[in-house]
């Protein structure tokens, strides 16, 4: 096992140049489209699932919200596909890099604000100053809710890339103390070694959450503006 803790965050090169590109078109590949009457199993599954989440989150919103639905689901897909191929022996994960999931988050959140500053004017200024606010706070409440809204999306990027990584570094410290102490007691490195493998599948699990806290969060700022 490689003894530098932070390796596997270090973008991958070949030939001097950064191969991050095919890493985040690769996910694409694994969800194969449906070209028969009947589908097979694998493709079924996979159409339940798309399908369960995607009603979750457009249950809420208006018709000018549900045009959304599509770019969510592809946006969850990924990110969910991105955190589990990165799980992967000598894999890159690109969503524990803050760059990339800051390019995610601020673009879509963006998008979201235009649209409430667009159709919904009145309602996305008074969120700026609640009703009832006494004159002399009225300076610092406008600049608490204006901090709190340019906040959201760094939030966003900071809580996908915090949860990854921290699962990450977690498996890597664990299997390096798994390999120290097999040469000095069996017992107490096969203790370790479960410990591993049920850290490995909370990470499945934590994968997945994470796909979808991120996609649930986008959606309700999309709900409160639209």
């Amino acid at each position: 096992m490689n003894e530098n803790l932070f390796a596997s965050f270090i973008t991958p090169t070949m030939m001097g140049l950064p191969v991050v590109i095919f890493i985040i078109m690769f996910p694409s590949m694994l969800f194969p489209s449906a070209t028969r009457l009947i589908n097979n199993r694998l493709i079924s599954i996979q159409q339940w699932l798309i399908r369960l989440a995607t009603k979750q989150m457009m249950n809420i919103h208006s018709k000018k919200g549900q045009t959304w639905a599509l770019m969510l689901t592809s946006l969850m897909m990924f990110i969910g596909s991105t955190n589990l191929l990165g799980l992967l022996p000598h894999s890159f994960t690109p969503t524990t890099q803050l760059s990339m999931n800051l390019g995610m988050a601020i673009p879509l959140w963006a998008g979201t604000v235009i649209l409430g500053f667009r159709y919904k004017t009145k309602m996305s200024l008074a969120h700026f100053l609640p009703q009832g606010t006494p004159l002399p706070l009225i300076p610092m409440l406008v600049i608490i809710e204006t901090i709190s809204l340019f906040i959201q999306p760094m939030a966003l990027a900071v809580r996908l890339t915090a949860n990854i990584t921290a699962g990450h570094l977690l498996i890597h410290l664990i299997g390096s103390a798994t390999l120290a102490l097999m040469d000095i007691n069996m017992t107490t490195a096969l203790i370790t070694f479960l410990i591993l493998v049920l850290l490995t599948v909370l990470e499945f699990a934590v994968a997945l959450i994470q796909a979808y806290v991120f996609t649930l969060l986008v959606s309700l700022y999309l709900h409160d503006n639209t």
